[in-house]
């Protein structure tokens, strides 16, 4: 295949600092990788927290962006499963050390040599990345679509969040409606399960979204919930909700908090916890997490609300996230007019 020599692509050279579009030279893979030319990339707000310095460790210069999708254009020594022009989805986990405790018990996610995506390694706000073929993910045609990109993060987190429940929890409260939430109350939804939609005070349009793809009931954070809940999954990276989530919740119930990051926690009375409430995290993601999500995802199916910008509108994009101003996910895409 006649690959050009160069790329354009948006780097992050100092946090705080709005991301430089520069041209780079394309990738070469490595043993065991993939060079994908990018069709997509969502913009998550773990974006938001590495860019803005909230996330300590990211690799710099780095170009972020971890929900990418795209095609397998060249391969490197050792790929044995993919194929040219096989479609593909590039989550956070980049890669694992297979030979930890944790890689060795199906926890890979845990990995304390794991390198993540748009973090540790280079990501998708770009037109060409290298990715290791064993944590790419085969997309299903009905996937193959730049409104599917934000599943690789925003829904794989999402189902993640979800399996940390009891699975006979009824009545879920979701703190936070963004992407990973519009994306999981389908998840819900299809299982027969009743969402209660927390968004910030005055998010009238996360609101609206949530009671159109289903919510039994949409309000601010600062309200009580309506019933007693029976387990609650925080996306918003606000700590604060840890025990207003805990207060809305019945015995027995568990809190999890669904990001990588999140403002400190303030103190509460200990009668929220006890009644053996639990609160746990969701670290990262496993590769069978994905298998298991995109066969889930074909039965419903899943569809997503996006909004779309060029690769040279990221700080845009990231600004509009910032400001609560995207409406369901933003993703960047690299073939549109201009770019």
């Amino acid at each position: 295949m006649n690959l050009p020599a160069t790329m354009r692509a948006m780097v992050l050279s100092e946090p705080g600092e709005p991301l430089n579009e520069v041209t780079v030279p394309v990738p070469t893979p490595g043993t065991g990788q993939v060079l994908i030319k990018v069709v997509a990339c969502g913009v998550c707000r773990t974006d938001l927290h590495i860019i803005d310095g909230e996330l300590k460790g990211a690799r710099l210069p780095l170009i972020p962006g971890h929900e990418i999708m795209g095609t397998v254009v060249g391969l490197g020594e050792g790929v044995t499963n993919l194929k040219i022009a096989a479609m593909v989805g590039i989550p956070w986990l980049a890669r694992t050390c297979g030979k930890c405790k944790y890689c060795l018990t199906g926890r890979e996610n845990l990995c304390d040599q794991a390198l993540f995506t748009g973090f540790t390694v280079n990501g998708g706000y770009c037109q060409y990345t290298v990715a290791f073929e064993k944590y790419c993910i085969p997309l299903p045609g009905y996937y193959q679509h730049p409104w599917a990109a934000p599943l690789l993060c925003a829904g794989l987190i999402g189902y993640r969040s979800y399996r940390m429940l009891d699975r006979n929890c009824e009545k879920i409260g979701i703190y936070g409606f963004g992407a990973a939430a519009h994306i999981l109350i389908q998840i819900a939804g299809f299982q027969n399960k009743k969402v209660y939609a927390f968004s910030k005070k005055g998010d009238t349009a996360a609101q609206l979204l949530a009671e159109k793809l289903g919510a039994v009931w949409a309000g601010d954070s600062s309200q009580p919930a309506p019933e007693e809940l029976d387990g609650a999954i925080i996306f918003a990276p606000t700590g604060e909700l840890i025990p207003k989530a805990l207060s809305d919740i019945e015995k027995g119930g568990t809190v999890v908090c669904g990001g990588i990051h999140m403002s400190d926690i303030p103190g509460f009375e200990y009668r929220l916890l006890w009644g053996e409430r639990v609160v746990r995290s969701v670290a990262n993601l496993t590769v069978r997490d994905g298998q298991e999500f995109f066969q889930l995802a074909m039965r419903i199916p899943l569809k997503t609300q996006v909004q779309f910008y060029k690769l040279s509108q990221a700080n845009q994009a990231l600004g509009d996230l910032r400001e609560g101003r995207v409406y369901g996910a933003a993703v960047l895409v690299m073939d549109q007019e201009g770019e």
